[in-house]
């Protein structure tokens, strides 16, 4: 006779002789053990609370369980453990370790208030979404939703934590702009159908220094891919320069962002620009020879070729004067492949061939940025309206920033050094543990079974040696 099982235990198939049961009795376990270094990196970084600062709190002090700070934490340990759903956080607020995180000082819920909340120290689903759901005003008859983001705040809280990971003032820095689609499923508010990318869509804009990201703006797609791209250095630049009056600052970015408006505030305002620059018939026609020259050199030795030809260029309408452009005239398997680049760094700083392959090039490393936003669910833009979509963007770039800081201050050195952020949370937050929560003391017994002791041991170890955030 088949053995029965009650919903308790749970019969699995035999090992050799020996039965396998299981069952969900083994106490207080965290699967998101390596959360304590990010807990870590917060120490050191402020950045939690930074962005929890562009929040404006206005409940009754005398009824509030949850600080804005603690909201703001929970929210943004969720994205970066990767819960992306307020539903998650239903089950997540019994998780004693999330507790920690947040700097719960009851991490077992068992002081709450109200007898229906015990053993639920975080906040559920329906408390989180007033984060996102609260208007830029706050009505004296508005009864839930009272927390409101100022996200002009925000926009420059993403370029203080820039500054701050700094010790001294670069030399020399490079913005990175870039858009992306954000496809859309529903009825959001702004959505637009995008002929290019074939689907409905928001087209956020992005702009990066290398790894840090500076700005993330949600914008509907039914505009050019460079609108609003002047406004948003203008700010970011001004930022910078308050700090670091001396740094020299080269804009980057593809054909997209090509534009006289961008291009003649660029040149008014002391920064460089390195762009792309859309082919046509007359710029084509300057690299005739060089394009000649790369068809035989591929036709001698079966391999890419490239010569490079620079020139000073301009349109016949939309530029108020010629400009420096680098062309590379390159012939592969598939036939010719001209490319432009136009710049205001001089010849004698960068020469042609250089300035495209070694500067512009590299440009393509931002692909990588915007992959992880999405791995932090940037791309989870699914309320009804814009501005909660762009306070969800605004978290998902926050998490980012913890998991950058991670890597800048836990993983020089290791191998995990240049990983993404998938892999940082498989390998190195999700760990099963057993935790035990006395008066005094937190215990974290994490799976001995873990198999990156080591270097779970080595980043600990790098970032105790971080000095804390006064």
């Amino acid at each position: 006779m088949d053995t029965q099982c009650n919903q308790e235990s749970m019969q699995f198939h035999p090992l050799v002789r020996r039965e396998v049961r299981g069952e969900f009795d083994g106490g207080v376990i965290t699967s998101d053990a390596g959360g304590l270094l990010l807990r870590e990196v917060e120490k050191r970084t402020g950045i939690i609370a930074q962005f929890a600062a562009c929040f404006r709190d206005h409940r009754d002090p005398t009824r509030i369980e949850h600080s804005v700070e603690e909201l703001v934490a929970q929210r943004v340990y969720g994205l970066a453990l990767g819960y992306e759903d307020l539903n998650d956080h239903d089950e997540l607020r019994r998780d004693p370790l999330l507790a920690v995180l947040v700097e719960k000082a009851d991490p077992t819920g068992e002081e709450r208030k109200h007898e229906r909340d015990a053993g639920q120290a975080l906040a559920g689903k329906s408390t989180l979404n007033r984060l996102e759901l609260t208007g830029t005003e706050v009505g004296a008859d508005e009864r839930y939703k009272k927390i409101a983001l100022e996200e002009a705040a925000v926009d420059r809280m993403l370029v203080a934590v820039f500054l701050q990971a700094h010790r001294q003032a670069p030399r020399e820095i490079i913005l990175d702009l870039d858009a992306t689609d954000d496809p859309l499923h529903g009825e959001q508010e702004g959505r637009f159908f995008h002929g290019y990318y074939g689907h409905y869509c928001y087209l956020p804009l992005y702009i990066f220094c290398g790894e840090m990201l500076l700005c993330a703006r949600l914008r509907v797609s039914n505009i050019d891919g460079a609108a609003g791209s002047q406004e948003e250095l203008q700010r970011i630049v001004r930022q910078i320069r308050e700090a670091w009056p001396e740094v020299q600052i080269i804009v980057r970015g593809d054909s997209g962002f090509c534009r006289e408006e961008l291009l003649a505030w660029c040149e008014a305002n002391q920064v460089d620009y390195v762009l792309g620059l859309a082919k046509n018939e007359r710029l084509k026609a300057e690299i005739t020879a060089e394009l000649h020259q790369a068809a035989a050199e591929y036709q001698r030795t079966g391999q890419a070729a490239r010569v490079f030809k620079e020139f000073a260029y301009q349109t016949r309408e939309s530029w108020s004067h010629a400009r420096r452009v680098i062309a590379k005239a390159e012939h592969l398997e598939k036939g010719s492949n001209p490319r432009f680049v136009v710049t205001s760094l001089q010849s004698h700083h960068w020469a042609a061939r250089a300035l495209y392959e070694d500067l512009y090039c590299a440009r393509g490393e931002m692909e990588n940025r915007i992959k992880e936003q999405r791995m932090l669910f940037a791309d989870r833009t699914s309320t009804a309206f814009l501005r909660s979509n762009q306070i969800r963007l605004y978290f998902s770039s926050v998490a980012y920033l913890l998991m950058q800081a991670l890597r800048r201050l836990g993983l020089q050195g290791t191998e995990l050094a240049k990983a993404q952020c998938t892999t940082l949370r498989l390998k190195l937050l999700k760990i099963g543990a057993l935790m035990r929560i006395t008066v005094r003391k937190v215990w974290v017994s994490l799976a001995s079974g873990y198999p990156y002791q080591e270097l779970f041991r080595q980043v600990y170890a790098q970032l105790r040696a971080a000095p804390l955030r006064c």
